[in-house]
């Protein structure tokens, strides 16, 4: 069987992109905005916070932590959910790398 596309990148190509894929959204964007703001947050919370359906919202909660920006702890009935700072500061320093590269134009 043939590669995948991503296997034809780099670790460090394929991370960036699964960071910023947490970013690709506004309504993740919003959840981690509520996140940062609160140091910790519980689901039913973020979807009162929100414009969306708790199933919304839980898709994109789903989407967060596998990623590993959020982290959660289950405290049946209930989930809360925070910034994971490790996988924060990962993105913050991958981020800072890529768009600090000078740019030199050449063209147009």
């Amino acid at each position: 069987m043939g590669l995948t596309k991503t296997e034809i990148f780099t670790e460090h190509e394929n991370r960036v992109a699964e960071l910023a894929k947490a970013f690709a959204h506004p309504a993740r964007v919003a959840i981690l905005q509520l996140l940062i703001e609160r140091k910790a947050c519980i689901c039913g919370d973020l979807v009162d916070e929100l414009p969306l359906a708790q199933a919304t919202v839980s898709q994109h909660l789903k989407e967060l932590k596998r990623i590993g920006i959020i982290k959660g702890s289950i405290d049946p009935p209930r989930v809360c959910y925070c910034i994971n700072e490790t996988v924060w500061e990962e993105a913050r320093q991958l981020f800072a790398g890529f768009m600090n590269q000078p740019v030199e134009q050449s063209c147009c």
